[in-house]
């Protein structure tokens, strides 16, 4: 089985986000796990899981309506975009191989660039070049840049033209293993701290290992937040971010009120969070997953439903016909 979870650059209009997840649903042995709409970051992740040809099916079902109907010439959001569908990413799951993700990923972004005429980078796992195993750097410049940065040789699309598609930018799609997408919500202050926290934060500063991490504010809370992106669960843990950023908040005049979950995470990253905070004692999995949900205020900011959003109990026993 894999997981797709697509970023569509569209987080307001519920009608366009509905039809693609139509469109993804109409692909039989497809499961749609989680949808999560993000008004200020205009921005929608949804997640889906299946055989590696269906997810291949429903993948291009829904960059061909999304790109039908997302105008990136009206777009704009909080959150960094290159494309109508920013990413792409095939992860493998139970009993799959990060081969076949990868054959996924390279098989979609050859037939976006022949039939829908989208420049396509690949990223992660499935990445052609060295320069683009990491999301961040394919997307810097953004979909502003996007036409002066199709003229470089560096960046010439792995498929595709090289000419800039003013209504859909471009498509970044690629294999990558579990990722967790982690926004902490600060009680203080404004973009910048939030800002100058992510920089402390993240990998490329020195911060901790595997991790990418930015700034904003968001009206629809009234708080900034640090977003994070948590690429590697092995090296860096959910709780060793959140106890990080509680103390530099600290040390910077502020303080952590919360914290969000976006999309969809595996029960062990909760699970172990829990484990490191209370050693040696006996607790139930409900007991550990209510304990962290109030340690990181999960829902200060929206619901936090373990049914809904922990990967495993998404899935509630689904196989793949």
């Amino acid at each position: 089985m894999l997981e797709c979870v697509p970023n569509f650059s569209e987080g307001r209009d519920k009608q366009i986000i509905a039809r693609i997840r139509q469109g993804i649903e109409s692909v039989a042995g497809v499961k749609v796990l989680h949808t999560d709409m993000g008004f200020d970051a205009h921005r929608t992740v949804i997640t889906f899981a299946g055989k590696p040809e269906a997810c291949l099916e429903a993948a291009w079902q829904s960059v061909r309506i999304a790109t039908g109907l997302i105008d990136m010439r009206h777009q704009k959001g909080a959150h960094p975009r290159l494309g109508a569908v920013d990413v792409f990413p095939f992860v493998p799951l139970q009993g799959s191989e990060m081969t076949e993700a990868i054959d996924c990923a390279r098989i979609l972004a050859e037939r976006v660039g022949r039939e829908l005429r989208i420049p396509v980078y690949l990223y992660g796992e499935a990445a052609l070049r060295a320069n683009r195993k990491n999301l961040a750097e394919v997307r810097k410049g953004e979909y502003e840049g996007l036409n002066e940065k199709l003229k470089l040789e560096e960046w010439k699309p792995d498929f595709g033209p090289t000419v800039f598609n003013e209504k859909s930018g471009a498509l970044i799609t690629g294999a990558r293993k579990v990722l967790v997408a982690y926004n902490i919500n600060l009680a203080g202050g404004d973009a910048a701290l939030a800002q100058k926290i992510a920089r402390q934060l993240r990998e490329k500063n020195g911060g901790l290992k595997a991790v990418r991490a930015i700034g904003w504010w968001m009206p629809a809370f009234n708080c900034p937040q640090v977003s994070c992106n948590l690429v590697d669960l092995d090296l860096t843990p959910l709780h060793l971010v959140f106890d990080t950023c509680c103390r530099l908040a600290e040390e910077m005049g502020t303080r952590v009120t919360g914290s969000e979950l976006v999309g969809l995470v595996p029960v062990k990253v909760l699970t172990d969070a829990a484990d490191f905070y209370n050693q040696g004692k006996t607790m139930t999995e409900k007991e550990k997953l209510e304990f962290v949900k109030t340690k990181f205020g999960l829902s200060s900011v929206k619901p936090f439903d373990p049914s809904k959003q922990i990967i495993e109990k998404a899935l509630g026993g689904w196989q793949p016909g």
